[in-house]
């Protein structure tokens, strides 16, 4: 299944506690468990006023209706190509 980088405006996303940042992911799984195994959050990570969450899913559209139903942006999605890490450089 292809895999996303999603960018998220989220002014002051640095700032929120533990707990919101747990709501806003609760509220995100409950809604991808409704979308079906068709779409995926792997993990996500989060800077001043960004996050940046990874997915598989079969296409933008399927991230940014699932954007739509949990109220949160999906700025920018970017399809991942190629993936380099410590393995690729040996």
């Amino acid at each position: 299944m292809p895999k996303f980088v999603i960018e998220r405006e989220v002014p002051g996303a640095a700032n929120l506690t533990d707990a919101q940042l747990r709501e806003l992911s609760q509220k995100s799984v409950s809604v991808l468990r409704a979308m079906g195994p068709e779409i995926q959050w792997l993990h996500s990570y989060v800077t001043g006023d960004k996050v940046y969450c990874v997915y598989l899913a079969p296409d933008e559209a399927t991230i940014q209706e699932h954007a739509r139903r949990v109220g949160i942006p999906a700025n920018r999605v970017s399809a991942v190509r190629r993936l380099l890490d410590l393995s690729s450089t040996e």
